[in-house]
């Protein structure tokens, strides 16, 4: 393999007159690789690009190609042998971009490691499905490359479903460093980009196995490029020019404690003096609001009085209302306890307003269908056993709506869509993303706000423990940002876009009539097949 790329090398990247010829150098390198390497190394290729392409690497760039020599497994492979590399790929990919989720120091390493790998395993069953169903209608048709990008979309809307749903590992993720890029977001949603991005490598694909050798080819991918770039700029430009000042300045703290020990009766003390002297650092700043992050305090902030008052009576004596994450129970009709991961609004008239998370992560804060099937919650893989809220909460200060965000939930567009729809005006975002260090974890969940934000051209503010937080524009550019393992607060005014996105009012129409052309393709091919 090495005697080849030297001889593509040698051969085609320079001309006589030492005139680079990338594009054709780049052509044969691939042909190279898909006609020599077996299918189980192309599928670890194509898994090893696509899982370097997602945050924090600046790598998306490999994602218009990482799938090149996953399309020819597709195309040239039977079913269930196509079936199995994607698999092999997704576990490739999947391994990259999630290791984070083994690193979680809240849980023992056996609960932590089976996460890890159920989530791995799970995730892959989706790219093997796709595979299956990819191979099975280019058999029946010849056009299974022409619909893989919207059956890749269909994949991943359906991923998106129910308790176990995943959206946080959509391709459009791969892009948030490139701004223009994403701005196509508030049509499609984050499912708009993944289609150009399986088309893109679509037509990278046909150009590497071209038998004509002309570099004028490559015009139409860098064009693709180029044309979205061109247009998410404009919309830039345009958003930007549209949207004005609320006036309302919001201080973010990000307090950087250890949540290892927040608990720890040692430390508690501590911990509450530090989250004192940032208030009183935030609230000399004259903002209109206080943000902290999510539980960011050892109480029941609701219930302990002894707790709260401190705090509350700095928040009156201030005149600047406070956001702090906390956890909460209420006992419900059988007398049982009901805990829930929540958020609570302190007043500076002395009232309080509460936010129970409404979206759960699956495993850590509670175990899936354990409301139907009480026995579950006996299992024990260091989850929270968490209830789940069920009110979309929007908060008011002075004439300004807004709603807050805990954690995962930010990875959900449709919980986002449901609280600007409800007449919240910006987002805020409460996490704890301490648990996972400084991995590629805390650096993907920030970059998953960019897209929240352009889908619904928003404002989002964001308080992590221990980072990143930050405040970010309708346009999904970052205004202010702490790093991870800093201790800070910073402030901003929020800004408004007097609109209502299409993506906000119309959610995943895109996706959905990406899954009907998906229905009748197979439906189209089952029957031509079944006819022979």
């Amino acid at each position: 393999m090495i005697k080849q790329l030297r001889r593509l090398f040698s051969n085609n990247f320079w001309t006589s007159n030492r005139e680079c010829k990338f594009g054709l150098f780049f052509q044969n390198l691939f042909l190279s690789l898909i006609f020599h390497l077996p299918s189980w190394q192309l599928a670890i290729l194509s898994g090893i690009l696509i899982g370097l392409a997602y945050p924090p690497l600046h790598l998306g760039f490999l994602a218009w190609i990482g799938f090149v020599p996953l399309i020819s497994i597709f195309l040239n492979e039977r079913s269930s042998s196509v079936a199995k590399y994607s698999f092999l790929s997704a576990i490739t990919a999947n391994f990259i971009s999630l290791y984070w989720i083994g690193l979680n120091s809240g849980a023992g390493f056996i609960p932590v490691f089976a996460s890890l790998i159920g989530a791995i395993l799970y995730l892959a069953l989706f790219w093997t499905i796709l595979g299956f169903l990819l191979s099975k209608i280019h058999s029946w048709t010849g056009k299974g490359l022409f619909v893989f990008p919207f059956l890749w979309v269909s994949m991943e809307w359906l991923r998106s479903f129910g308790p176990l749903g995943f959206p946080w590992i959509n391709l459009a993720l791969t892009q948030t460093s490139y701004l223009p890029l994403i701005q196509i977001a508030d049509y499609g949603g984050s499912y708009g980009i993944s289609f150009w991005i399986i088309f893109l490598n679509v037509i990278v694909f046909l150009i590497v196995t071209s038998s004509v050798k002309n570099r004028k080819m490559w015009i139409l991918p860098f064009g693709l490029i180029l044309s979205f770039w061109i247009f998410g700029s404009i919309r830039i430009s345009l958003i930007s020019n549209q949207t004005e000042e609320l006036n309302f300045d919001i201080a973010v703290v990000q307090p950087n404690i250890d949540p290892n020990q927040k608990w720890e009766r040692d430390h508690r003390q501590e911990t509450f003096a530090v989250m004192h002297d940032l208030l009183n650092e935030a609230t000399q700043l004259q903002p209109d609001l206080v943000l902290w992050p999510e539980v960011a305090v050892p109480s029941n902030l609701r219930l302990s009085l002894s707790d709260r008052r401190p705090i509350q009576n700095k928040v009156v004596a201030s005149g600047i209302p406070l956001l702090s994450g906390t956890v909460d129970h209420t006992v419900n009709q059988n007398g049982e306890k009901e805990y829930y991961n929540g958020s609570i609004m302190m007043y500076p008239d002395g009232n309080i307003q509460m936010y129970h998370k409404v979206h759960l992560v699956p495993f850590a804060e509670y175990i899936p269908f354990s409301r139907y099937f009480p026995i579950l919650k006996k299992l024990n893989f260091g989850q929270g056993n968490f209830s789940q809220g069920d009110e979309y909460t929007v908060f008011k200060v002075d004439s300004i709506q807004f709603s807050n965000i805990i954690c995962y939930e930010s990875s959900l567009p449709d919980i986002i869509r449901e609280f600007i729809k409800r007449g919240a005006q910006f987002l805020s975002i409460q996490a704890n993303d301490g648990w996972l260090g400084n991995s590629s974890g805390p650096y993907q969940h920030f970059e998953l706000a960019k897209l929240r934000a352009v889908e619904n051209r928003i404002s989002i503010v964001r308080s992590a423990n221990t980072g990143i937080s930050g405040i970010i524009l309708p346009t999904g550019r970052v205004m202010e940002k702490i790093s991870i393992g800093e201790r800070k607060v910073i402030h901003g005014d929020i800004s408004f876009w007097n609109g209502t996105s299409f993506y906000t009012a119309f959610g995943d129409i895109f996706a959905m009539l990406c899954t009907i052309v998906i229905c009748i393709v197979l439906g189209i091919g089952w029957f031509r097949n079944y006819l022979k």
